[in-house]
Protein backbone atom coordinates (compact mmCIF):
# COMPACT_ATOMS: atom_id res chain seq x y z
CA UNK A 1 0.00 0.00 0.00
CA UNK A 2 1.18 3.59 -0.80
CA UNK A 3 2.31 5.89 1.40
CA UNK A 4 -0.30 8.33 0.53
CA UNK A 5 -2.81 5.80 0.13
CA UNK A 6 -1.54 5.41 4.63
CA UNK A 7 -1.85 9.10 4.98
CA UNK A 8 -5.72 9.07 4.34
CA UNK A 9 -6.02 6.39 6.65
CA UNK A 10 -7.26 7.09 10.02
CA UNK A 11 -4.72 4.51 11.65
CA UNK A 12 -1.99 3.18 9.14
CA UNK A 13 1.10 0.95 10.05
CA UNK A 14 3.95 1.48 7.37
CA UNK A 15 6.47 -0.85 7.03
CA UNK A 16 5.93 -2.04 10.55
CA UNK A 17 8.88 -4.49 12.43
CA UNK A 18 9.15 -5.58 15.48
CA UNK A 19 11.03 -8.01 17.02
CA UNK A 20 14.31 -9.28 19.51
CA UNK A 21 17.57 -9.91 17.97
CA UNK A 22 17.25 -11.52 14.34
CA UNK A 23 13.80 -12.90 14.75
CA UNK A 24 11.25 -11.21 13.49
CA UNK A 25 7.75 -11.20 15.17
CA UNK A 26 6.00 -8.90 13.25
CA UNK A 27 8.06 -8.35 9.60
CA UNK A 28 7.22 -5.41 7.13
CA UNK A 29 3.76 -4.71 8.14
CA UNK A 30 1.76 -2.21 5.76
CA UNK A 31 -1.72 -2.02 6.77
CA UNK A 32 -4.35 1.03 6.47
CA UNK A 33 -7.80 1.02 8.53
CA UNK A 34 -10.19 3.69 7.23
CA UNK A 35 -12.00 5.86 10.25
CA UNK A 36 -14.93 3.84 11.00
CA UNK A 37 -14.43 0.38 10.20
CA UNK A 38 -14.25 -2.48 11.87
CA UNK A 39 -11.48 -4.91 10.92
CA UNK A 40 -10.51 -8.38 12.07
CA UNK A 41 -6.86 -9.83 12.40
CA UNK A 42 -6.96 -13.81 12.19
CA UNK A 43 -4.19 -16.31 12.51
CA UNK A 44 -2.33 -19.55 14.17
CA UNK A 45 -0.99 -18.97 17.86
CA UNK A 46 2.24 -17.20 17.60
CA UNK A 47 1.67 -15.75 14.28
CA UNK A 48 2.31 -11.93 15.65
CA UNK A 49 -1.28 -11.16 15.85
CA UNK A 50 -0.90 -9.66 19.71
CA UNK A 51 1.92 -7.88 18.47
CA UNK A 52 0.87 -6.38 16.04
CA UNK A 53 -2.42 -4.89 18.23
CA UNK A 54 0.19 -3.80 20.99
CA UNK A 55 2.09 -2.16 18.50
CA UNK A 56 -1.17 -0.27 17.39
CA UNK A 57 -1.45 0.53 20.46
CA UNK A 58 1.43 1.97 21.38
CA UNK A 59 2.34 0.17 24.21
CA UNK A 60 5.37 -1.41 21.99
CA UNK A 61 7.47 0.63 19.37
CA UNK A 62 8.47 -0.55 16.05
CA UNK A 63 12.33 -1.05 15.57
CA UNK A 64 11.44 0.12 12.06
CA UNK A 65 8.38 1.60 10.49
CA UNK A 66 5.71 3.81 11.39
CA UNK A 67 2.27 3.95 13.39
CA UNK A 68 -0.10 7.05 12.73
CA UNK A 69 -3.36 7.56 14.05
CA UNK A 70 -5.29 10.32 11.84
CA UNK A 71 -1.96 11.43 10.49
CA UNK A 72 -0.02 11.97 13.78
CA UNK A 73 2.85 9.95 14.24
CA UNK A 74 1.86 7.79 17.31
CA UNK A 75 4.30 8.01 20.46
CA UNK A 76 2.74 6.00 23.10
CA UNK A 77 -0.98 5.07 24.31
CA UNK A 78 -3.51 7.72 24.91
CA UNK A 79 -6.98 8.57 25.57
CA UNK A 80 -8.06 8.24 21.87
CA UNK A 81 -7.24 4.54 22.35
CA UNK A 82 -9.19 2.25 24.06
CA UNK A 83 -8.03 -1.54 24.52
CA UNK A 84 -9.41 -4.76 25.68
CA UNK A 85 -7.16 -7.57 26.55
CA UNK A 86 -7.76 -11.53 26.40
CA UNK A 87 -8.69 -11.43 30.45
CA UNK A 88 -11.16 -8.74 31.42
CA UNK A 89 -8.31 -7.55 34.29
CA UNK A 90 -10.43 -5.97 36.37
CA UNK A 91 -10.40 -4.86 40.08
CA UNK A 92 -11.80 -6.93 42.59
CA UNK A 93 -11.88 -4.18 45.03
CA UNK A 94 -13.53 -1.85 43.14
CA UNK A 95 -17.75 -2.35 41.81
CA UNK A 96 -18.52 -2.79 38.91
CA UNK A 97 -19.22 1.09 37.53
CA UNK A 98 -15.95 2.15 39.54
CA UNK A 99 -14.44 -0.56 37.36
CA UNK A 100 -15.85 0.99 34.16
CA UNK A 101 -14.94 4.63 35.82
CA UNK A 102 -11.50 3.59 36.30
CA UNK A 103 -9.72 5.04 33.39
CA UNK A 104 -10.91 8.40 33.97
CA UNK A 105 -10.56 8.27 37.32
CA UNK A 106 -6.65 7.55 37.21
CA UNK A 107 -6.60 10.67 35.36
CA UNK A 108 -9.01 12.97 37.07
CA UNK A 109 -11.81 13.57 39.48
CA UNK A 110 -14.49 11.87 38.97
CA UNK A 111 -17.95 13.86 37.91
CA UNK A 112 -21.90 13.17 37.92
CA UNK A 113 -22.08 13.30 34.38
CA UNK A 114 -19.13 10.63 34.26
CA UNK A 115 -21.53 8.22 36.31
CA UNK A 116 -24.03 8.68 34.28
CA UNK A 117 -22.23 7.77 31.43
CA UNK A 118 -20.54 4.81 32.72
CA UNK A 119 -23.86 3.71 33.62
CA UNK A 120 -25.38 4.73 30.19
CA UNK A 121 -22.38 1.75 29.11
CA UNK A 122 -23.74 -0.75 31.78
CA UNK A 123 -27.45 -0.49 30.76
CA UNK A 124 -26.31 -0.97 27.30
CA UNK A 125 -24.20 -4.25 27.98
CA UNK A 126 -27.85 -4.95 30.33
CA UNK A 127 -25.32 -4.69 33.69
CA UNK A 128 -27.18 -1.55 35.01
CA UNK A 129 -28.80 -4.10 37.96
CA UNK A 130 -24.94 -5.22 38.37
CA UNK A 131 -23.52 -1.64 39.20
CA UNK A 132 -22.67 -1.86 42.87
CA UNK A 133 -21.59 -5.69 42.62
CA UNK A 134 -18.10 -6.85 42.64
CA UNK A 135 -15.92 -8.68 39.87
CA UNK A 136 -16.15 -11.88 41.88
CA UNK A 137 -20.07 -11.66 41.52
CA UNK A 138 -20.19 -11.72 37.91
CA UNK A 139 -20.48 -14.69 35.14
CA UNK A 140 -16.96 -14.69 33.00
CA UNK A 141 -19.58 -12.99 30.21
CA UNK A 142 -20.48 -10.23 32.63
CA UNK A 143 -17.04 -9.52 33.13
CA UNK A 144 -16.14 -9.49 30.02
CA UNK A 145 -18.86 -7.15 29.36
CA UNK A 146 -17.56 -4.53 31.97
CA UNK A 147 -14.11 -5.14 30.21
CA UNK A 148 -15.90 -3.47 26.73
CA UNK A 149 -17.42 -0.78 28.67
CA UNK A 150 -14.39 0.28 30.94
CA UNK A 151 -12.44 0.39 27.39
CA UNK A 152 -15.28 2.56 25.96
CA UNK A 153 -16.20 4.90 28.90
CA UNK A 154 -13.36 7.43 27.50
CA UNK A 155 -14.86 7.13 23.98
CA UNK A 156 -11.71 6.19 22.23
CA UNK A 157 -11.52 6.54 18.74
CA UNK A 158 -9.79 3.81 18.10
CA UNK A 159 -10.38 0.47 20.07
CA UNK A 160 -8.25 -2.42 19.76
CA UNK A 161 -9.05 -6.08 21.30
CA UNK A 162 -7.68 -9.01 21.71
CA UNK A 163 -9.11 -12.07 21.87
CA UNK A 164 -11.78 -11.27 24.41
CA UNK A 165 -14.24 -13.16 24.02
CA UNK A 166 -11.85 -16.41 23.65
CA UNK A 167 -13.04 -18.10 27.09
CA UNK A 168 -16.37 -18.00 26.81
CA UNK A 169 -19.57 -20.13 25.70
CA UNK A 170 -20.54 -20.58 22.47
CA UNK A 171 -24.07 -18.11 22.99
CA UNK A 172 -22.71 -15.86 25.46
CA UNK A 173 -19.81 -14.36 22.80
CA UNK A 174 -22.62 -14.37 20.36
CA UNK A 175 -24.44 -11.97 22.66
CA UNK A 176 -21.42 -10.06 23.19
CA UNK A 177 -19.95 -9.88 19.59
CA UNK A 178 -23.78 -7.87 18.89
CA UNK A 179 -23.32 -5.69 22.01
CA UNK A 180 -19.98 -4.87 20.73
CA UNK A 181 -21.23 -3.97 17.48
CA UNK A 182 -24.18 -1.35 18.38
CA UNK A 183 -21.63 0.04 20.94
CA UNK A 184 -19.01 0.85 18.70
CA UNK A 185 -21.62 2.09 16.02
CA UNK A 186 -23.14 4.07 18.53
CA UNK A 187 -20.01 6.21 18.71
CA UNK A 188 -18.56 5.22 15.03
CA UNK A 189 -15.43 3.69 16.93
CA UNK A 190 -12.42 2.28 14.47
CA UNK A 191 -11.70 -0.98 15.86
CA UNK A 192 -9.19 -3.82 15.24
CA UNK A 193 -10.21 -7.12 16.71
CA UNK A 194 -7.89 -9.71 16.95
CA UNK A 195 -9.37 -13.38 16.97
CA UNK A 196 -8.33 -16.93 16.13
CA UNK A 197 -12.26 -17.70 15.65
CA UNK A 198 -12.57 -17.33 11.40
CA UNK A 199 -16.39 -17.29 12.37
CA UNK A 200 -16.40 -14.16 14.24
CA UNK A 201 -14.25 -12.43 12.08
CA UNK A 202 -16.69 -12.44 9.54
CA UNK A 203 -19.88 -11.69 11.65
CA UNK A 204 -18.07 -8.80 13.13
CA UNK A 205 -15.74 -7.28 10.48
CA UNK A 206 -15.76 -4.54 7.51
CA UNK A 207 -12.67 -6.75 6.27
CA UNK A 208 -10.49 -9.58 7.59
CA UNK A 209 -6.56 -10.12 6.99
CA UNK A 210 -4.92 -13.14 7.99
CA UNK A 211 -1.48 -13.04 9.98
CA UNK A 212 1.16 -15.70 9.69
CA UNK A 213 4.70 -15.82 10.20
CA UNK A 214 4.82 -11.97 11.17
CA UNK A 215 2.68 -10.78 7.69
CA UNK A 216 -0.30 -9.65 6.51
CA UNK A 217 -1.52 -12.43 4.13
CA UNK A 218 -5.22 -12.43 2.21
CA UNK A 219 -7.05 -8.97 2.80
CA UNK A 220 -10.24 -10.43 2.74
CA UNK A 221 -13.59 -7.91 2.08
CA UNK A 222 -16.44 -9.26 4.25
CA UNK A 223 -19.58 -8.19 1.86
CA UNK A 224 -22.62 -9.04 4.04
CA UNK A 225 -25.35 -6.10 5.22
CA UNK A 226 -25.59 -4.23 8.51
CA UNK A 227 -26.27 -4.51 10.93
CA UNK A 228 -25.77 -7.91 11.15
CA UNK A 229 -28.15 -10.94 12.40
CA UNK A 230 -27.78 -13.99 14.34
CA UNK A 231 -29.32 -15.39 11.22
CA UNK A 232 -26.90 -14.96 8.77
CA UNK A 233 -24.77 -17.15 10.40
CA UNK A 234 -26.73 -19.92 9.15
CA UNK A 235 -26.51 -18.58 5.27
CA UNK A 236 -24.78 -19.52 2.19
CA UNK A 237 -22.63 -15.88 1.95
CA UNK A 238 -21.84 -16.31 5.06
CA UNK A 239 -20.51 -19.38 5.19
CA UNK A 240 -18.85 -18.75 1.87
CA UNK A 241 -16.56 -16.48 3.30
CA UNK A 242 -15.77 -18.64 6.36
CA UNK A 243 -14.78 -21.00 3.46
CA UNK A 244 -12.82 -18.69 1.72
CA UNK A 245 -10.86 -17.15 4.58
CA UNK A 246 -10.16 -20.92 5.71
CA UNK A 247 -8.43 -21.80 3.10
CA UNK A 248 -6.50 -18.96 2.40
CA UNK A 249 -5.33 -19.39 6.29
CA UNK A 250 -4.68 -23.23 4.98
CA UNK A 251 -2.15 -21.42 2.66
CA UNK A 252 -0.43 -19.40 4.51
CA UNK A 253 2.84 -20.00 4.74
Amino acid sequence: MSTEANLDAFVALEAVDFGYGDEAIVDGVDWALPRGAFHCLVGRSGSGKTTLLKLAAGLLAPRRGLVRIDGAALEGPGPRIGFVFQQPTLLDWLSVLDNVLLPLSLKRSVGEADRETARALLDRVGLSAFAARHPAQLSGGQQSRVAVARALITQPALLLLDEPFAALDALTREELQDDLLALCGLQATTVLFVTHDIGEAVYLADRVAIMAGGRLHHDLAIDLPRPRARAMRYGPAFNALCRELRQAMDAAP
